[in-house]
């Protein structure tokens, strides 16, 4: 069975079981290999917490698949889906979900648009904050979905800014019907977004749903933290709820710092005649200067 696209690491089909990785088709028509298929993820509900990220670089993503992070979420745009398509390549073995934008949907034909887009360059599920209708249209087109539900930033006004939603009674019941509002329209999955961490115990005892948890405790099935807060890309302040593992803004910092200098050393060797040295140079020939003058003098 050859392959037909990227997106499959290169791995014989032998290696590839060797490694644990099953070999798939992409709803896209693309062979790889996988370490998860939405069948194992479901099958992983309640056995074991699985480890999620959102890379925003090949870099990253290509990190996290060697450190051995078992799902990732990707940003798509579908008119610029160019950086989706090589973190996909940089991360070739792992389970993605393409994250999509709540307004670039307007209808269940587009969502259903939108989520082939996703699937033709590699994805394996796409992420969205759609309602349960778009989330419908999608799986019943073959799309493997991830819904969203808790605090769901784009819609913040709804429940009063970006805070913690599910502390009282209303707000608790709310979460949990939308969580099976997306399980009855076919997602596989949902992430919930900081709710109180013994809510999303009990919600997630009570849905077929992989309960994917950012802000809302270790209760899930799946524990997500964006690689930008994890590796601390940026300075302070960071969300409560993240942890920092690096600091390298810091890094970012030092570097920047020498290339400063490195211009400033430039400048000065120019201005005080110590750049180009001899060692920079190539030397004319013996007698090559001086023929050249007389030639060009002759000439003029």
């Amino acid at each position: 069975m050859a392959s037909h696209a990227t997106g499959d690491g290169g791995i014989p089909p032998r290696d590839a079981a060797k490694r644990g990785l099953k070999r798939v088709m992409t709803l896209g028509g693309a062979y790889g290999t996988r370490n998860y298929t939405v069948k194992d993820l479901r099958d992983q509900k309640g056995k074991r917490v699985l480890v999620e990220t959102l890379p925003f670089s090949p870099e990253e993503a290509a990190a996290a698949e060697e450190a051995g992070i078992d799902t990732m979420k990707v940003r798509f745009d579908p008119r610029q889906p160019d950086l989706a398509a090589t973190i996909r390549r940089a991360a070739p073995n792992t389970f993605m979900a393409f994250s999509v934008a709540l307004v670039a949907a307007a209808s269940e034909v587009e969502a259903v648009r939108i989520g082939y887009d996703a699937m033709a360059i590699g994805a394996d599920a796409i992420m969205c904050q759609w309602s349960p209708r778009f989330v419908a249209a999608a799986a019943e087109a073959g799309i493997p979905v991830q819904g969203h539900a808790g605090l769901v930033p784009r819609k913040s006004t709804w429940t009063g800014g970006l805070r913690a939603v599910g502390k009282n009674l209303d707000e608790a019941m709310w979460v949990f019907r939308e969580v099976k509002a997306l399980e009855s329209a076919g997602a596989y999955a949902v992430e919930v977004e900081v709710i109180p961490a013994e809510l999303l115990v009990e919600i997630s005892r009570r849905t077929r749903l992989l309960t994917s948890s950012i802000g809302a405790g270790s209760g899930g099935d799946i524990q997500f933290l964006f690689a930008e807060d994890l590796l601390g890309n940026n300075p302070p302040p960071y969300p409560r709820h993240s942890k920092q593992y690096r600091l390298l803004y810091k890094l970012e910092e030092q570097m920047q710092a020498e290339r400063v200098a490195g211009f400033k050393e430039f400048v000065a060797d120019v201005r005080d005649g110590r750049f180009p040295g001899p060692e920079h140079v190539v030397n004319a020939p013996d007698n090559l200067v001086a023929a050249f003058v007389e030639a060009v003098e002759i000439r003029d």
